[in-house]
């Protein structure tokens, strides 16, 4: 946790040599919350040490930039299901267990009116060097987020999956929006964490399509060599190839509120990686959208989340942001079907959620604990009602 992780790019196709398709990894990140205050407080490390006499919840959770984060991991699950037990598993313990400590746990993409300059970062290796390099960048950060990650056989073949997911990572983010705060204020936007981490970091955001491992390949060799980057994981696009697991990863999604949200955009994310694959296999042409114009779905979603509308590029034509979840269901209802991945998804999001209360006048604290009691009714109880 929070190790330096070398870069040796000759071992990376044999990694993805023996990875499998369609094994899943799920990471939710939670903020620390005072239980009274909901401010968050620096106890990550009480936390993990308090686990220590669970091994099983030892094993779940993990460390993130700041004290005041923490992180549930599931682990390599064989298929969807397999992970998602282990998720839930892991879920329900860690409540007990910040119940037990007088600990609550948020899960919005930013907290409301944390202040940064008051969180202090984690002392490991890894973060050390994060924040020695980024500076003002890293500790501006406190974000939290949810990944995915999808085994993918071949890293050629994961570095093309990638590409393909470049057109639908706005989509999937304006269905997981669930920051309007930042800051103490009301940002405007939907998602105050993309632009916070994503247009802030570099080497951030949606990828650049590199056609192949010898073209990513090149692309990490140049970084290495000029000193850019000492950790591969210091390439922080939203989707990309994990080398340690053997998978590709998806990174854009704001943390949700509901395990409901959670569960459901976690399946559509694995649906989204493995109906690329799919289509790759079949011989289907790649969306080849230029990088400019993704990104103005990309600034929509940002600041609409669902409740605006997207640019389809080959009709050159908008259509209502709310139809992206349908677009992506129909998309993938071949893989869905084969891997029993169930999408379930609420018809508002947090972000419309929270922004239909800040509409009525309710007060920034109170929008915020109705956050905080959706998610410990749903996760801590491991249940998808929201």
């Amino acid at each position: 946790m929070g190790e330096f992780v070398p870069i040796d790019l000759e071992a990376v196709p044999e990694a993805y040599a023996a990875s499998t398709d369609a094994t899943i990894g799920i990471e939710e990140e939670f903020q620390v919350l005072d239980v009274a205050s909901l401010d968050m407080v620096p106890r990550f490390e009480e936390l993990r040490d308090a686990a220590k006499a669970d091994p099983v919840l030892c094993d779940s959770i993990a460390g993130e930039l700041i004290a005041s984060e923490i992180e549930i991991r599931s682990g390599r699950g064989e298929n969807f299901a397999d992970a998602l037990a282990h998720q839930r598993d892991a879920r329900t313990r860690l409540f007990a267990l910040c119940a037990a400590r007088g600990v609550a746990l948020g899960s919005t993409g930013t907290h409301p009116w944390a202040d940064y300059r008051e969180q202090p970062n984690i002392d490991t290796e890894h973060y050390r060097g994060v924040v020695e390099g980024l500076q003002y960048v890293a500790r501006r950060n406190n974000t939290f987020s949810l990944h995915v990650h999808v085994g993918i056989r071949d890293i050629d073949r994961a570095v093309k999956v990638c590409d393909r997911l470049r057109s639908v990572l706005p989509h999937l983010l304006a269905i997981s929006a669930s920051s309007p705060y930042l800051d103490g204020l009301d940002s405007g936007l939907h998602s105050a964490r993309t632009q916070a981490f994503t247009k802030s970091f570099p080497r951030c955001g949606i990828p650049d399509a590199y056609g192949s491992w010898e073209g990513y390949r090149d692309y990490l060799d140049l970084l290495i060599r000029t000193g850019s980057i000492q950790e591969y994981t210091q390439v922080w696009w939203s989707v990309r190839p994990h080398f340690a697991f053997g998978t590709v990863e998806v990174r854009i999604c704001d943390a949700q509120s509901t395990v409901r949200e959670s569960d459901g955009l976690a399946a559509l994310i694995a649906a989204c990686v493995l109906q690329a694959a799919r289509d790759h296999d079949e011989g289907l042409p790649a969306p080849d959208h230029p990088h400019r114009l993704l990104e103005e779905n990309l600034w929509r979603a940002v600041r609409y989340g669902l409740d605006g509308r997207m640019i389809d590029f080959d009709s050159r034509a908008e259509h209502p942001t709310a139809e992206a979840g349908d677009r992506l269901l129909a998309w993938t209802e071949p893989v869905r079907a084969e891997h029993g991945l169930d999408v379930d998804l609420p018809d508002r999001n947090g972000a419309q959620r929270q922004r239909a209360l800040i509409a009525e006048g309710v007060a920034m604290g109170d929008v915020f604990a109705e956050t905080v009691r959706e998610t410990r009714a749903t996760y801590a109880a491991g249940v998808t009602a929201s």
